[in-house]
């Protein structure tokens, strides 16, 4: 039976801060009419409410207002950005924030402290531009290590897709687009069950990809999400419901002893899945990537993480795409991680594609 890690346990709306316009969207009328008793605090925008975002005082509410808030705006910058890994495009978001509280999100750092759920009420608009951008494409001829057939969407870049699907159709709204769009599909990685997607049809236009770490470290790092074993649990039902399932063994972190972990969890997933599962499974492998900003903030609510996340005696400033100072793994140290976990998973789930591990 699987644990009870339900959406009622991690989200009870208290307080909504919305835009101004936000009952002129269908969707905006129908999440205000499903939590009728939240107080409603206007805002003139989504991304600049100085008591959650940029307010080091929310460090202190981080996990109640991870559970407690709700924020409704819409999305105005629409914009696919190329991409090269798990997906050829990052779509425009349909969220943003999570009601997770998984220590070592960068969603935090670059958004402020503890960024609960934002939901966009123009879905439509949404939807249309990506319908359009794939329109562009055209057929995809050239098969590479992101999907032989189709180009893939990310759609879960700054959030869990699976929470937000409790909270509103945005999702299965997404999911029913690509179902109609021929010659593309949509991806995203979650930590949460949420068995309602079981009834999407997603006719393998879907890619999920169900995030793996150790138990131990996942109970640690991993805060208010699904229980590992309970996520691979449900992997053979997704699949079987029309889902191309994928895992996600991301972040990747170094600690005495984790490699034998993993060989624990490994052994856990092959003998759990089912061979039409087996068939189709592909992973990304992507080592831990640090902060110190965010290691100062969860100094305050988590320290007990930051033991095994903060380690300058084997880490290494790296520079990010938009100029943060991040931390990782030293470059010969890392090799050899990368080399350790790789010839683990092609010793026991060799069925298994690595599309890439750094």
């Amino acid at each position: 039976m699987l644990h009870e890690k339900t959406i009622d346990n991690l989200l009870t709306i208290h307080e909504i801060y919305h835009e101004p316009d936000i009952r002129e969207y269908a969707r905006g009328r129908e999440i205000l009419a499903k939590y009728p008793g939240a107080r409603l605090i206007e805002v003139q925008t989504h991304n600049q409410i100085p008591e959650l975002f940029g307010f080091a005082g929310a460090v202190e509410d981080w996990l109640w207002n991870k559970k407690n808030v709700l924020i409704l705006g819409t999305k105005h910058s629409l914009s696919a950005r190329p991409n090269t890994r798990s997906s050829h495009w990052v779509a425009p978001s349909q969220s943003n924030g999570c009601t997770m509280s998984c220590s070592y999100c960068y969603v935090p750092r670059r958004k402020g402290y503890a960024n609960p759920i934002t939901i966009f009420v123009n879905i439509e608009k949404i939807m249309g531009y990506i319908e359009r951008h794939a329109g562009r494409q055209g057929k995809k001829f050239v098969p590479d290590q992101i999907d032989p057939e189709y180009w893939v969407y990310e759609i879960g870049e700054n959030g869990d897709c699976s929470a937000d699907a409790a909270i509103c159709d945005n999702v299965k709204d997404m999911v029913h687009l690509f179902t109609k769009l021929p010659n593309a599909k949509l991806t995203f990685a979650t930590k949460f069950v949420n068995r309602e997607l079981l009834d999407y049809d997603p006719q393998r236009k879907t890619r999920i990809r169900f995030s793996l770490m150790p138990h131990q470290m996942s109970k640690l790092v991993d805060v208010r999400t699904t229980p590992i074993s309970d996520r691979i649990a449900v992997m053979n039902e997704f699949h079987e419901a029309g889902y191309e399932v994928n895992v996600s063994f991301a972040p990747v972190i170094y600690y005495d002893g984790w490699l034998g972990d993993w060989q624990t969890l490994l052994e856990e997933l092959n003998d759990t899945l089912d061979e039409p599962t087996k068939r189709q499974l592909a992973t990304e492998i992507i080592f831990l990537t640090h902060n110190q900003q965010l290691h100062e903030v969860n100094l305050n609510w988590h320290p007990k993480a930051e033991e095994v996340l903060w380690r300058p005696d084997i880490q290494q400033v790296k520079y990010s795409q938009t100029g943060q100072r991040n931390v990782r793994y030293k470059n010969n140290l890392k090799r050899e991680l990368v080399d350790e976990l790789v010839n683990l998973c092609t010793e026991i789930i060799p069925y298994c594609k690595i599309r890439y591990a750094f």
